[in-house]
């Protein structure tokens, strides 16, 4: 059995929820705003909270998980937080400039 550092298990973790979220975040996104229901004629408000909500728990998970693996130099998470943050951020200002 593979034995890993809870160092390195937390960063997993918080890598493997940040996608996570950003997965459901874009979901949410899609089935609201871009393939919305006949019947639906105006976005719910209870729909853009979820998505802040979920925004901000994501941009939480990265900014840890970039933190602790500055931290602990681990490079492969390094690189993969920034890149999360990258495309989280150019995904909002997409998103910013076709609705907004």
């Amino acid at each position: 059995m593979l034995i890993r550092s809870g160092k390195i298990q937390f960063l997993f973790w918080t890598a493997f929820f940040s996608v996570f979220l950003y997965i459901w975040l874009v979901a949410i996104g899609l089935q609201t705003f871009v393939f919305p229901d006949e019947k639906m004629m105006e976005i719910p408000q209870n729909t853009i909270v979820l998505m802040f909500i979920l925004y901000g728990f994501m941009v939480l998970a990265i900014l840890a998980g970039t933190i602790v693996s500055v931290m602990i130099n681990n490079r492969f998470y390094t690189k993969f937080f920034s890149a999360a943050l990258i495309v989280a951020l150019v995904t909002l200002l997409l998103t910013k400039g076709m609705f907004g």
